[in-house]
Order: structure tokens, then sequence, then C-alpha cells
């Protein structure tokens, strides 16, 4: 991207930083969701540590596939990534009774406020004063829920604020699609449970 259109991004997007803070930890579900994001937050100043927590993730090959992607990425701007621990039958222990739910469901909101704690109990650990999600640049999925769930992590570790912004906006769904192309990223075709798979198969 040239200096140019980098400015011109910058300008049409001014971000209010929670706090004025200048680092922040980015829950990240994939390389795709997050790259437009994180491009944002570092021409704004601010430095985002990427938190791959994602035990939801069907199988365990996606979750690598997604994770070596996220890492690719995170390297190649010099940023740290987090890698949190794959407990996929524990996730599935969590979710148990809601299987049938429908995608925007109570499934959805228990997945996001699971792995939206997670990563504030590791941003209480390690210092963070802030957390946000990659999961808000998603069109699949409810910005109420995310928020609600984001809400409630932060709850538990007041030393944490939850920031509410809507990563959809500015141009960065735009910009998502030019450096997915740009890095060649692997692009999934399914959430990331079995039951968001099987709903993606039906459709």
């Amino acid at each position: 991207m040239r200096k140019e259109t980098k400015d011109m991004a910058k300008h049409k997007f001014q971000l209010e930083v929670p706090g004025g803070a200048d680092r922040v930890l980015l829950h990240t579900c994939c390389a795709p969701c997050s790259s437009a994001i994180i491009e944002c937050l570092m021409q704004h100043g601010v430095r985002p540590t990427i938190y791959y927590c994602n035990p939801n993730i069907y199988p365990r090959e996606e979750y690598l596939i997604r994770k070596d992607e996220c890492t690719r990425y995170a390297l190649s701007l010099g940023l740290e990534i987090v890698d949190a621990d794959y407990n996929h039958e524990a996730w599935l222990e969590a979710m148990r009774g809601l299987e049938q739910e429908p995608e925007r469901g109570g499934r959805c909101l228990k997945c996001f406020r699971l792995r939206l704690l997670d990563t504030a109990r590791y941003a209480h650990e390690h210092g963070f004063s802030l957390i946000t999600t990659t999961l808000a640049s998603s069109r699949w999925k409810s910005l109420d829920q995310i928020n609600e769930a984001g809400r409630y992590a932060v709850s538990v570790y007041p030393d944490v604020i939850w920031w509410d912004q809507n990563w959809r906006k500015g141009g960065l769904s735009e910009r998502r699609l030019a450096i997915i192309r740009e890095y060649g990223f692997y692009n999934q075709q399914y959430c990331g449970c079995e039951f968001s798979m099987r709903a993606s198969q039906a459709r």
C-alpha cells in the first residue's frame, strides 16, 4: 500500500482509543479478519499484541492452519502473538445443550464469553488495560452479542477495559480483501466449530 493511500485511510477513519492507550490485547480469530484491523491500529499509533484463543475451531488441523496464518502475518509486522491453549473437548463441554442453536444464537454468545473472558484474564495478568476482538469485523457475527460478551469479560477484571469498536467501518472491509490477496491468506469457509461447519455445508 502506497504511503499516500495509507495516509488517506488514516485520515478517513480516526480511532478513539479508550484511555488514550498505545497498546491493546487483540483477540484474533483468523488472519483475514485481523489483517486490516492490525494495520489500522498500527497506523494510529496503537501496538496490538495478538491473542489467539479459539478452542472452538474444529478440527485441530483447521485450528493450526488459522494459527499459522495469524503467526505469519504478525511476524511480518514485528508483532507478538500469544497462542492460548487449544482444548476443544473443554469447549464442547461448555457448549453442552446448545448444539442445535442457530448461528447468532445462545451457543455463539456463550462461545464469545468464554474466549473473551480468557482474553481479559491474560490482559489482567500481563498488564494490558485494553482488549478488543477481530470477531467484530465479521458480518456473520452479532455485534450486540460480541459487545455483551466483552462487557461480561471485563466485569470480572475491573482493571481491563472493553473496547467496543465496530471494525466493519472506515473502509476496513475493503482493505481486508486487498491484504488477503497481497498475502495469499488461507480464507476459511466456515466460522470455526463443527456446528458452524454443518450450517455452512447446508447452505
